[in-house]
């Protein structure tokens, strides 16, 4: 970067704006008063290597890899003016020692040198430091491919060892929870799990003990890392010392394919990446949204996916009841038995129960079936449980805002009382769910659903209501997916497809799309789901200008709820009392 990259502003306009003027090894760069030096060498596009500071979190400035060489105006002598270069500055003298980047904040005039003989030699020292006790062992360690002291080492190390006695040995595959392992041995003292733990997480749990070479990371007396939100610290660990007992030693990252999308466990929508090779997904990680959820997750959240997209019971197949057992159909089978069976009840006669975990796409094409059909009973079901003050939003369902805005509903779960009451009384005959288990979320019985003359569901796994049901197609998890959804603030995000879906089971809108065309019978105009997102543009006001391109990794606010993010707000107020750069 030079200063011919970017025209700066003449330095009194500067001045009213808050910045200052900085040289970054050599070119003049302009930044808000206040930022720190890690921060004004990543606006110049000067890496700095660094392993304690976050901008998250506070910065004890421990590791001392993230040292630079400050210069400054030298100090003027009584009755000397200063001198003034023909672009405008002051001079710069040298300080002959090097300071740490992450703490110290910039100034007008100042200098910084990210690279030079004092600080590649100063690295070099850190990094010997820092290896002395370290473990050789990457070819076996799980943070292999992700490890930052393995790639600083190559970029800033000697190369060689001088250290020549016995490396001091401490703990290895300790249990410091219910889903993390820790191996004492790699740590390099960063203190970001300890000050993610105090800082964000409200749980100080952990801490040093001893001094020296034998400081040791340790929980409290009698205490576990058990927070919901104690797995941030594996992501935040730059080295292999904290592992995720869940994803330990399963696969090397280098396989893996990271797939940005959304979670879909509660109303937050936290961002996050989608770790998969083949068909199978192997983790999910956390991905920075300022908006959202930061940099962070819940535990419980990062593991569904287990049990969403792994499990024994996901449907493959569609399948059509003969009797009291299901048996296997193809599509055009079993899409015209479901049609067919349709057209034998009058549109007073038939509900859908849409679910506000659908997508925005797949709940217009079930507001067109519910038109095709006639059928003016359609809801959703609520889903509620305890917010835990930080990310897990009370609302359980991802789409509820979606759901209200496309299906027109004045609530979750409005009409679903009447819905099952007529089912009851035998006034509606047929029923289609989507993606529900009326058993245990609607509060339907078991003798509710054998009275139906028809039934017909889709979901990705088998539950009580499929069982029950006439007529089951099976469809894709949220990592099989693409779509969009709306979260609790009125931000529209979208998921993408990570991994294909499993043997026979199809996209849930290209299900609802055929069922639509085989009741119908018109020919298909719907090909690919950026047709369906265009039609919602068109049709409601909320999603006029949407293309996924727009959408993009963050999202963009698309009505305002009034609802706010207690992490998020927690954070702005750190970052507007300085502790942290956010």
């Amino acid at each position: 970067m030079s200063d011919t990259d970017t025209k700066l502003l003449p330095k009194d306009v500067a001045a009213e704006k808050g910045l200052v003027n900085v040289q970054i090894d050599g070119h003049w760069i302009q930044v808000p008063k206040g930022t720190r030096m890690i921060e004004a060498c990543k606006i110049a596009q000067k890496e700095v290597p660094h392993y304690c500071y976050h901008p998250k979190l506070s910065s004890p400035g421990n590791c001392r890899m993230c040292l630079v060489q400050m210069g400054m105006p030298p100090r003027l002598a009584p009755g000397q003016d200063p001198e003034y270069s023909e672009e405008g500055y002051q001079e710069i003298g040298w300080m002959p020692r090097p300071v740490i980047a992450c703490a110290n904040t910039v100034a007008e005039n100042m200098g910084i040198r990210t690279q030079g003989d004092l600080v590649e030699k100063t690295r070099e020292g850190v990094m010997e430091f820092l290896l002395i006790n370290h473990p050789l062992d990457c070819p076996i360690c799980d943070q292999a491919g992700e490890c930052t002291l393995q790639e600083f080492s190559v970029e800033h190390g000697k190369g060689v060892s001088r250290f020549k006695e016995d490396k001091v040995k401490k703990p290895k595959n300790v249990d410091i929870g219910p889903r993390i392992n820790l191996d004492d041995e790699r740590c390099i003292m960063c203190s970001r799990c300890i000050r993610f733990m105090d800082e964000v997480a409200d749980d100080a749990v952990l801490g040093f003990t001893q001094r020296g070479t034998h400081t040791t990371l340790t929980c409290h007396p009698d205490r576990k890392v058990d927070s919901n939100y104690g797995m941030n610290i594996i992501d935040l660990c730059p080295v292999g010392a904290l592992t995720s007992k869940d994803f330990r030693f399963q696969m090397r990252v280098w396989f893996l394919k990271e797939t940005n999308s959304i979670d879909v466990n509660c109303a937050t929508g936290t961002n996050i990446t989608l770790w998969s090779r083949g068909d199978k997904v192997y983790r999910v990680t956390p991905r920075r949204n300022n908006d959202v959820n930061s940099d962070w997750m819940p535990d419980s959240h990062r593991l569904a996916f287990h049990k969403q997209v792994h499990a024994e019971s996901r449907l493959t197949e569609p399948m059509i009841r003969q009797g009291q057992k299901h048996e296997v159909a193809d599509w055009r089978t079993a899409l015209e038995a479901a049609a067919d069976g349709l057209k034998q009840f009058d549109a007073q006669e038939i509900a859908i129960i849409a679910s506000a975990r659908q997508t925005n796409e797949e709940l217009f094409l079930t507001r067109a079936l519910g038109d095709t059909l006639g059928c003016s009973e359609m809801t959703t079901i609520e889903r509620f449980g305890e917010a835990d003050d930080k990310l897990v939003s009370a609302d359980r369902n991802p789409n509820s805002l979606g759901a209200s805005i496309i299906l027109n509903l004045p609530s979750p779960g409005a009409r679903l009382s009447a819905i099952r009451d007529a089912v009851r009384s035998g006034a509606i005959k047929a029923l289609v769910v989507f993606s529900e288990d009326l058993l245990a979320d609607a509060g339907f019985t078991q003798e509710d659903l054998d009275q139906l003359e028809l039934l017909i569901s889709t979901n990705t796994l088998a539950n009580p209501t499929a069982q029950a049901s006439h007529i089951v197609f099976p469809t894709a998890s949220f990592a099989e997916k693409r779509g969009s959804m709306i979260n609790v603030s009125g931000r529209l995000q979208k998921l993408n497809a990570a991994i294909a879906t499993p043997a026979n089971s199809r996209d849930d809108w290209e299900v609802i799309r055929d069922l639509i065309l085989t009741i119908t019978g018109n020919k298909n105009e719907v090909f690919m789901i950026e047709d369906v997102l265009k039609a919602m543009t068109q049709a409601y006001p909320e999603f006029e200008g949407a293309t996924y391109s727009k959408i993009g990794d963050l999202g963009y606010t698309v009505c305002d709820t009034g609802v706010t993010i207690p992490l998020i707000e927690k954070e702005k107020a750190r970052v507007a009392n300085r502790e942290i750069v956010g």
